[in-house]
């Protein structure tokens, strides 16, 4: 069964109000050498925060 609510609405459209990303971040999105660099760094933290808790 089809809603008919969400039917008419757009994504990105005029009455949609999120942010769409511009294309750096579009590009850094889909850089696989960027996502290996972030992956790093948020175990470094996580690291850091698991070390602080014992």
């Amino acid at each position: 069964m089809e809603r008919k609510a969400e039917h008419n609405i757009k994504a990105y459209g005029n009455n949609f109000t999120t942010m769409t990303p511009g294309p750096f971040a579009l590009k850094l999105r889909t850089c696989k050498i960027w996502q290996l660099i972030r992956f790093i760094i948020i175990n470094i933290k996580m690291l850091i925060v698991v070390r602080k808790s014992h």
